[in-house]
């Protein structure tokens, strides 16, 4: 199933409701940006938009959360080491 998203992620530097909410899809997007996956194939799975009916859509949707997941790896999970959270 997929979680409810906004069009856009946060890009503060504050950890938020919606980072602590879809930890799990940016670990999904990090990993699937490594393994080389093409992003296409990536908004489809994770998001369910069809990018050839939504391209722009799709790849800004795409690109916010990657970056987003991006800032997760390198500062973001502080913030979970912090705060306990499960």
């Amino acid at each position: 199933m997929i979680e409810p998203f906004d069009e856009t992620a946060p890009t503060g530097d504050e950890f938020t409701d919606y980072d602590r909410t879809h930890v799990k899809l940016y670990m999904r997007l990090f990993d699937a940006d490594a393994d080389g996956a093409d992003w296409r194939e990536v908004v489809k799975v994770l998001f369910g938009i069809d990018p050839t009916k939504e391209p722009q859509r799709a790849r800004r949707v795409h690109d916010s959360h990657l970056t987003r997941a991006r800032w997760m790896t390198r500062t973001g999970y502080r913030h979970l080491l912090r705060r306990n959270d499960p």
